[in-house]
């Protein structure tokens, strides 16, 4: 055979590969609004960026006719604006996606080079699961991924996009990395699927009712992005990258911008109301402060009392963490600690520095909190504070009540700088509460009660409420005019650039779980 005839046979070969299951189910693939591996590979990569490895994989021992080139993933890397990734990419035109011997080796051979060469890992899931017919070997190629997930944790970002009906191990991966993305209606995750919940305990339930994008988004909290159709899903993607480091070692990237360092935010005393009923929404606060208001929200649907996600401050990216008044009043409660725990963590795994904007009334009262757990909960956004030893920048707006004060990025827990605005509230408890515990006796006696409360409540205020207490013991920084927000975060940030600290030597902490 000569050397032409050797390379049209290469040829041939990898044009099959690249048929995946065939025109038939590249065909129905299309007919259910869902992209191909290699097409979502394209779309998700800068243009012709995408070098792909193990295209002529297939099982030992098979005939040519009996197995599929390179099986059910596609895997290599690429670049997203110009930044090295690592990707695999499941074809559901074949075997639907299921994991045997040939997809889980892939899939950790481009795992472990993703981590030799310090670049994320992205996977475009869409698989049943494991491979029935291949037994305990599908398991092992599971179990092989998960291993690797746990072992670069924290090391790489590892970002998970859930593109079709993924069930039973097929989920287990994305749940241990960073960031999970959804599409609406065309995605799908659960443990086990609806007729099997039928039979078990009699619930009926549809895919998208349980383990929809709407459904983990919102109720669970195991995913952290919802997207209408794939091709928003990849911008959110590409976004996300832009705003992390490559490793725990790199920097965050530059971002672009020309917002000015020293602008005034004027509007901040419209968007916060003096009244500490009354609700605000914290994004506007957010978006007022950082480069060009351009904020990536995390969890956006989950957990709506507190706002994660990242932002830039003159040209630098940030986690931002806040109690948003819109929902619960901004109160802790065992979700909220959950997703902001994790965020934190996230952050601090990547060197990303943490902007904690604290109006927070406490902790959630009730059965259902306690009996939920919500002392281990809310341990752990305490955990993740005072574990976190990336610079830590905290602002007061409003309130800071109870434990919540001190577990909202406070001085107590090691944060580097603590500013408050002068109508900040900072106390074991707001005053009505507390004038009904330590002033009770006289409230009894008092002939008109109201005017008395009233009396009492405005007292504590001038004695105990105010963030000059604090100041004076250095637990807040400075107090600052609203309006200076922005430019004291920046002079912050660029103070602790090369901020550096370590936690005592251990193997790890035990973080309340």
């Amino acid at each position: 055979m000569s050397f032409d005839e050797k390379l049209k046979k290469m040829q041939k070969i990898k044009d099959q590969a690249k048929l995946g299951g065939g025109q038939d189910r590249i065909d129905k693939q299309h007919d259910q609004g869902k992209l191909t591996a290699r097409e979502r590979i394209d779309l998700l990569l800068d243009p012709n960026s995408f070098q792909e490895i193990d295209s002529l994989s297939r099982a030992s021992g098979e005939k040519d006719d009996q197995s599929i080139v390179g099986d059910a993933v596609v895997t290599g890397w690429g670049e997203i604006n110009g930044r090295k990734v690592c990707i695999f990419s499941q074809d559901f035109t074949v075997y639907g996606g299921s994991l045997g011997e040939v997809v889980g080796k892939k899939i950790v051979k481009i795992m472990d080079i993703a981590l030799k060469t310090g670049v994320p890992i992205i996977g475009l899931n869409d698989s049943g699961g494991a491979r029935i017919q291949e037994g305990v070997t599908a398991l092992a190629g599971y179990g092989d991924i998960f291993l690797r997930n746990v072992r670069v944790s924290g090391v790489i970002p590892q970002i998970s996009v859930i593109l079709g009906p993924c069930a039973g191990g097929a989920v287990y991966s994305p749940s241990i990395t960073d960031f999970i993305f959804m599409t609406e209606q065309t995605s799908q995750m659960f443990i086990t699927g609806p007729d099997v919940i039928q039979a078990v305990t009699g619930e009926k339930t549809t895919p998208e009712e349980l383990g929809g994008a709407l459904s983990h988004n919102s109720k669970s909290g195991v995913a952290h992005f919802a997207s209408k159709n794939e091709e928003e899903t990849f911008e959110e993607v590409r976004r996300l990258i832009s705003f992390i480091p490559l490793n725990n070692l790199d920097s965050s990237p530059k971002r672009q911008s020309s917002d000015n360092a020293n602008r005034s935010n004027d509007n901040l005393k419209k968007i916060v109301p003096d009244d500490e009923s009354v609700p605000y929404d914290v994004r506007e606060v957010i978006e007022e402060i950082i480069d060009d208001g351009d904020f990536l929200e995390v969890h956006e649907h989950f957990a709506q009392n507190i706002v994660v996600g990242f932002g830039s401050f003159n040209n630098k990216s940030v986690g931002i963490v806040a109690n948003q008044p819109m929902h619960l009043g901004g109160v802790l409660d065992i979700n909220s600690s959950r997703k902001a725990s994790r965020f934190v963590r996230f952050c601090d795994s990547f060197n990303i520095p943490i902007v904690t904007l604290v109006d927070v009334p406490g902790y959630l009262p009730g059965l259902d909190q306690e009996y939920g757990g919500i002392i281990t909960h809310g341990a752990k956004l305490v955990y993740a504070f005072a574990e976190a030893t990336v610079p830590k920048i905290s602002i007061i707006l409003r309130k800071g009540f109870g434990g919540a004060y001190d577990a909202m990025g406070s001085k107590h827990l090691a944060a580097d700088i603590n500013y408050a605005w002068p109508s900040a509230a900072i106390a074991v408890m707001g005053a009505g509460q507390a004038i009904n515990i330590v002033s009770r006796k006289e409230l009894e006696k008092a002939k008109n009660k109201e005017k008395k409360r009233e009396e009492l409540i405005n007292d504590y205020r001038d004695r105990l409420e105010h963030p000059y207490i604090a100041a004076a013991k250095g637990y807040i920084d400075d107090i600052i005019e609203p309006q200076q927000t922005r430019s004291k975060i920046i002079k912050a940030l660029d103070l602790l650039e090369n901020k550096s600290e370590s936690l005592p030597p251990k193997k790890h902490g035990n973080i309340p779980l």
